[in-house]
C-alpha cells in the first residue's frame, strides 16, 4: 500500500527545506511564526491576487517563494478561528493532506494570531493527514510518485507547535483511533476472495495483541447453541461461518460490560433471491458493521479505555447455492422464535437475531448497539449524510446523537412503533424476515427489536455511510470506516470509570 507518512511534532521555526503549510484566519492574518516562513512576503500579494479571505478549507500554493529556501508556502484558511468546533481540526489536517499529498519534506505551522493551537488541536490536525492519506491500493503493481516513478518512501510531516512534547503525547492516544478507522477501511475495502467469514475472524483475533480477550465461535458451536437463524444465512456457502466474541476489560470487574453488535456478511449476493448484476461487487462491504466494530475494539485497547466492552461480529456469505435457504423456509433461532424467510437477500437481520440474542444471554450488558449496512430503504430516507437511528431508549438515543454530532458521524433518529411492528407478523411463524417495501428500513429495526428483550438498545443503519459514501475532507476512500469514532466517543462521554 501507498506508505504512511511519518508524523513527527518540533518547536515553532522556520523550516529551511521543503513544502511549509501555514494557517490563516478570516479577519486575523498570519501569526508571527507564518510571517517567519515567508522572508519575502510573498504571500500579502497572493492573497490579493487571488482573492483569498481564509474561508475553512480554502488554500494559496506559491511556488519557489522568493528568498526562502522553501519549494512551496501554501496558506491553509481555518474561516472564523474563533469558532473553531473540535471536529474543525480533523478536517483541518484533511484539507492539508490535501495540498501536500505529492510532498515528501512538509511543516506544518501549527499557530494563529488569535486562537491557541493547543497540543490536543496539533495532534488531532495530524490524525486528520493520515485519514486523509489513506488510499487502498494493495492490489495495484504500479504506485507512482509525484514524478511518475514508483515510490516506496513515506513522507515526512512535522507539525510545529508551542508544545511539541505535550502534543505528541496527545497525538499517541488518538493515533489509536485513526489505526481503528483505517483498520475498518482496510476490512470494508478488501475483496471477498480474499477476506472470508475465516480469514475475517483471523484478523480480528490479532487483537489479541492489544489485551483483547477473542474467542471464535464455529459453525459446529453455533448450530449447538441453536443459531439457526444465523446458520440459515450460511448454508448456500462453502465458505464456513464465525461469529468472534471480542472482550476488552478495561473497566471495574463488577462493571456491567457496554455491548457492541456487527454484521458481517462479506459478500451478499441475495442468495435465492438474488441481486442485479449492476453494482452487486459493492456487497463486498456488505460487513460494515463488523468492521467497525473491529475497529472500535481496537481504539479502546490501544488507548486503555477504562471500560468493559464486549464486541460480536456474526460473519457468513449469502450465496446462491443447492444448499441455499429458500423464500419460504422457517427457521428457528437462538431465541426460540421462529421466523418465516420471505425474502433471501434480507439476510442480515437474520444474522444479527441470534447475535444480538446470545450477547444480551451472555453477558447481560448495559446497553446493546449495532451497526449493519442493513437496508437500501435508509438511503432513500437519508441518502448519505446520516445513518439511521432506532432504539428502545431515549437516553441512548440521546447519547448517540450528541457523539455523531462532536465527530461528523452523525445519526438521525426514525420512529419505530406497534403500528410496524405488526408489518411482519405472519400467520406461518412467530415473524417473518421482511415487511415488505414500505418503511423497509423501520420493519428491518422492528425485527431485530424481538430480540433484545428490555435491554437498551440501539440499531444504526450504516448502509450509505460506510461504504459509497461522499468523499470528505478526512477520507477519500469507498470504505469510511464509519461509526468507529463515534462509538469511541459514546464510551469516552458516557461509560469509562
Amino acid at each position: 500500500m501507498t506508505p504512511r507518512p511519518i508524523i513527527s511534532f518540533a518547536r515553532l521555526a522556520p523550516p529551511k527545506k521543503g513544502v511549509a503549510v501555514v494557517l490563516a484566519g478570516d479577519g486575523d492574518g498570519l501569526s508571527e511564526a507564518a510571517k517567519a516562513c515567508d522572508p519575502g512576503n510573498v504571500l500579502p500579494r497572493a492573497f490579493d491576487v487571488s482573492e483569498f479571505k481564509a474561508k475553512f478549507g480554502s488554500a494559496v500554493d506559491v511556488i519557489a517563494p522568493e528568498k526562502s529556501p522553501l519549494d512551496r508556502l501554501i496558506a491553509v484558511g481555518v474561516g472564523k478561528a474563533a469558532s473553531l468546533a473540535e471536529t474543525c481540526w480533523w478536517r483541518l489536517g484533511g484539507s492539508i493532506a490535501a495540498q501536500v499529498k505529492k510532498a515528501k519534506e512538509v511543516a506544518v505551522v501549527a499557530e494563529l494570531p488569535s486562537v491557541t493551537v493547543g497540543p490536543g488541536e496539533a495532534a488531532t490536525i495530524a490524525a486528520g493527514i493520515l485519514l486523509r492519506n489513506y488510499s487502498f491500493d494493495t492490489y495495484k503493481t504500479k504506485k507512482d510518485d509525484a514524478n511518475g516513478a514508483t515510490s516506496d518512501k513515506p513522507a515526512r510531516i512535522v507539525i510545529q507547535c508551542a508544545n511539541p512534547t505535550a502534543a505528541k503525547r496527545a497525538f499517541a492516544e488518538v493515533e489509536g483511533t485513526v489505526n481503528g478507522v483505517l483498520l475498518a477501511r482496510d476490512l470494508v475495502n478488501e475483496p471477498a476472495n480474499i477476506l472470508g467469514p475465516v480469514e475475517f475472524a483471523a484478523k480480528a483475533s490479532e487483537l489479541k495483541a492489544l489485551g483483547v480477550t477473542v474467542e471464535v465461535l464455529t459453525e459446529k458451536e453455533m448450530r449447538k447453541l441453536g443459531m439457526n437463524s444465523l446458520l440459515g444465512v450460511a448454508q448456500g456457502s462453502v465458505r464456513p461461518p464465525r461469529m468472534v466474541v471480542m472482550q476488552w476489560n478495561g473497566g471495574k470487574p463488577k462493571d456491567k460490560p457496554v455491548a457492541f453488535i456487527g454484521k458481517g456478511v462479506v459478500f451478499d449476493t441475495g442468495g435465492i433471491s438474488i441481486k442485479q448484476a449492476a453494482g452487486m461487487e459493492d456487497m463486498k462491504g456488505d460487513m460494515g458493521g463488523a468492521a467497525a466494530v473491529t475497529g472500535l475494539m481496537h481504539v479502546l485497547a490501544a488507548r486503555k479505555a477504562k471500560a468493559n466492552v464486549v464486541g460480536i461480529i456474526g460473519l457468513v456469505e449469502n450465496m446462491p447455492d443447492g444448499n441455499a435457504q429458500r423464500p419460504g423456509d422457517i427457521v428457528t433461532s437462538m431465541s426460540g422464535q421462529t421466523i418465516e424467510v420471505i425474502n433471501t437477500d434480507a439476510e442480515g437481520r437474520l444474522v444479527l437475531a441470534d447475535a444480538l440474542w446470545y450477547c444480551n444471554d451472555r453477558f447481560q450488558p448495559k446497553f446493546m448497539v449495532n451497526l449493519a449496512t442493513l437496508t437500501g430503504a435508509i438511503m432513500v430516507a437519508l441518502g448519505n449524510a446520516y445513518a439511521g437511528l432506532f432504539s428502545n431508549n431515549d437516553e441512548l438515543s440521546e447519547r448517540l446523537t450528541a457523539a455523531g454530532q462532536v465527530t461528523q458521524e452523525r445519526l438521525w433518529r426514525m420512529p419505530m412503533g406497534a403500528e410496524y411492528d405488526k408489518m411482519i407478523d405472519t400467520k406461518n411463524a412467530d415473524m417473518k424476515n421482511t415487511g415488505g417495501r414500505h418503511a423497509g428500513s423501520i420493519t428491518a429495526a422492528q425485527f431485530l427489536q424481538r430480540f433484545v428483550k428490555d435491554t437498551p438498545w440501539a440499531h444504526l443503519d450504516i448502509a450509505g455511510t460506510a461504504i459509497s459514501s461522499p468523499a470528505t475532507e478526512i477520507n477519500q476512500s469507498w470504505a469510511s470506516g464509519f461509526g468507529v469514532r463515534l462509538l469511541d466517543r459514546l464510551v469516552r462521554d458516557h461509560y469509562e470509570s
